[in-house]
């Protein structure tokens, strides 16, 4: 007999190499998949736990990303993940009929606002380490931004329902 603490780890191995072997693979810049599946496992576990998954997939991807090392630019990325995990644990209190366009919607646009978010944490946090002012380092990341806000607005919007119903498969709730 499998216990839920047991599929619950073998769920977060899973999610993890998923989230690190899309974080480690050549695609376009700030085209990711982590920022769902963190908010998601917030909405599924609680927030402390999403966290926990979405600074950790950003320490690792730190190190090993294909676009180079994160440096000290790294705690930022991984205070945005959590602030997107803990929002998902946020979020299990409020969510609404998941069968609705109406869900799709509210999906996207937190999807959207989590992203935004992000980006501005990790920007700021650019600005801080280089000494630039931080509307330039805003400008300068704005191109990236768009892309990464535009990406996750679709994935929020398309695939949050659709993971949601997995993992309420898999997790028995």
């Amino acid at each position: 007999m499998i216990t839920r603490t047991t599929r619950q780890l073998a769920l977060f191995s899973v999610l993890i190499a998923t989230c690190l072997g899309v974080q480690l693979s050549p695609r376009p810049g700030n085209v990711e998949f982590t920022s769902l599946i963190t908010f998601t496992l917030g909405v599924f576990f609680g927030g402390v736990i999403a966290g926990m998954f979405g600074a950790s997939v950003m320490f690792v991807n730190g190190f090993l990303s294909p676009w180079g090392l994160a440096g000290m630019n790294m705690p930022f990325q991984m205070a945005g993940m959590i602030i997107i995990g803990v929002a998902g644990g946020i979020y299990r209190r409020y969510r609404t009929d998941e069968s609705s366009h109406r869900f799709c919607a509210e999906a996207a646009i937190l999807g959207a606002f989590l992203t935004l978010i992000f980006d501005l944490i990790t920007n700021s946090g650019y600005a801080i380490l280089t000494s630039i002012p931080i509307f330039l380092a805003f400008f300068a990341g704005m191109p990236m931004s768009v892309i990464h806000v535009f990406s996750n607005t679709v994935f929020f919007g398309f695939a949050f329902t659709p993971l949601s119903n997995v993992l309420q498969r898999f997790v028995g709730r």
